[in-house]
Order: structure tokens, then sequence, then C-alpha cells
């Protein structure tokens, strides 16, 4: 591992990090569910995006001796919309594909942009329309500089954050998005309804960081879907609510567990810890796609 990606592991395992502003608080919308037919098919893509080692998951609040998970995925997602595409995460550091045996605790087979071009979609990173993050840190926006011509979705707190000086978040490599710089944006207060048909939802859940953000998808086949982010990195850290010490506000965090929770019991939603390999083991990779 480097010396910038050590440091970088390591504060995102033993720092606490300081609380950001609050954006403006709102209610989680009630879903609009729509029957959809081959011609207005919603799609979901699924992508291996990288693994990372965890020495010990002490700093996500779990004691050694409670888990022996010390593998996390880290996916990439292409949400195929009649209205458009949308890339939801972006994975380990592309860099990191060039490295035989990885990196470290960091390990990325083939990069999401080689991956796309060989599984021939029928799209790639220069034809997306959206791009958007759950957070800022390194294994989410690993790809991100990959990405042209999308606009990008983020929260304005997050937005605020990613290009502060310094840049105080943990766990955070400013060069990843550095492209983002200059990107078009559209800054977000709170939920927002993607293809503006309720089917695709991003909705508001900070406390891991100042804007982190979760998605909802309304998949016709294959029902109502919530991607956790980083809401939640191990089964049980849903199970017991436990809260990283590296998470920028700890009562924020829990508050939005709670919304997003009630929000998935109230629309019957299945839920997709993102950083859980034993879960991803399970699902169907591109080609293969969830509707």
């Amino acid at each position: 591992m480097t010396r910038l990606h050590t440091s970088l592991l390591t504060c995102l395992l033993l720092l606490v990090g300081c609380g950001g502003s609050e954006p403006e608080e709102s209610a989680v919308p009630e879903p609009e569910m729509i029957e959809t037919d081959s011609e207005t098919s919603l799609k979901l893509y699924l992508f291996d995006c990288g693994r990372l080692g965890v020495d010990s998951p002490v700093g996500f609040s779990i004691q050694d001796d409670e888990t022996d998970v010390r593998e996390l995925v880290t996916p990439c997602y292409i949400v195929d919309h009649p209205a458009g595409r949308m890339l939801w995460d972006a994975g380990l550091p592309s860099s990191l594909a060039g490295i035989e045996g990885g990196d470290g605790n960091q390990r990325l087979d083939r990069t999401l942009a080689d991956q796309l071009a060989e599984l021939d979609l029928g799209f790639d990173l220069s034809s997306l329309d959206y791009v958007a993050f759950s957070h800022m840190h390194f294994d989410h926006v690993g790809a991100a500089n990959d990405v042209s011509g999308a606009t990008w979705l983020v929260q304005q707190v997050e937005h605020e954050a990613m290009f502060a000086d310094p840049v105080s978040i943990p766990a955070t490599q400013p060069d990843l998005y550095e492209n983002l710089r200059d990107a078009e944006h559209v800054l977000l207060n709170g939920d927002h309804d993607v293809f503006g048909d309720g089917r695709v939802r991003i909705l508001s859940a900070p406390g891991h960081t100042p804007g982190h953000q979760v998605l909802f998808l309304d998949l016709a086949e294959t029902g109502p879907l919530v991607l956790s982010g980083d809401l939640y990195h191990f089964r049980l850290s849903r199970e017991d609510r436990r809260v990283p010490v590296f998470n920028v506000d700890e009562q924020m965090t829990r508050e939005s567990m709670e919304r997003v929770e009630s929000f998935v019991a109230e629309v019957g939603a299945t839920f997709w810890i993102q950083h859980e390999l034993a879960l991803f083991q399970q699902l169907n990779t591109a080609p293969a796609y969830y509707e």
C-alpha cells in the first residue's frame, strides 16, 4: 500500500471526524409506484469495482471477535432509465488496476471503463447522463475522473467539503475527483427525484460524511430497492446500529439510519449493504441486470 493510501485507511479506521453543517431537513417522500412495460423498463447493472481488506473492524465500532469478516467489496452501479443513465458510486481508484495483486489492502482487477468496453452494453463512461456518489471517500469515487459529459448530482454540503482547502474529511483523496471541479452539477439540499417519475430517488442520509446519501430504485420485477452507500458497512452494523468512529457526526448518522429504515419498512424495500461481500457474491453482475 502506498504511503498516501496507508494514511487514508488509517484515518478511515482510527479518526473521529468533525461534524459538518446539517442540510435542510426533509421528509422522505412516498415513492410513486409506476407500472412499467418493456419499453419503459428500469434496469440496474452491478459491477465489481474492487476489494478492501480490513485488518480489524474496531474502527467500525465492532470488536474483533464479533465478526470474522475481513474483506469488503466496493461495487459500482449503473442505472438504466428510459430517460437516461446514471452511475452510482465508482469504486476504488482506477490506477490500482495496473498493480498486479493490488496495493496492500486494496485490489482492483479491472477498471469500470474496461469492464464496459469488454461487455459492450451499448454505453460507456462518456455516454452517461448523470453521476452520483453516495459520498466522497476514496473507495466510492475511484473512477470519477474517467466520467465525462455527465451531470453530477451532489449534496451542497458534500460539494463544499470535497473542495474545501484543505479537505478535512478522513479517507478522502481529492485528486480522484478533480475533473468534477468544472463539471456540470446540480447542488442538492435533501432528497432528489432523478428522472421525475419516482423510480430513481436520491435520499439524503448525512452523518458518515456531511452530505452522504443513499439510492432508492423502484424496479418493476425485483421490487423496491435501497442501496446503502456507507450507511452501514457490515451486517452487524445494521442489526445493532453501529456507528463507525470516523463518521463526521454520530447523532446525525443515527437520525439518518432511523429515517432510511422507516422508509425501507414503509415501502417494503430490499436493502443492499453495498460493502457486504457475502451479499455481493450472491448477486448477478453485468451483463446481467435487475429490473
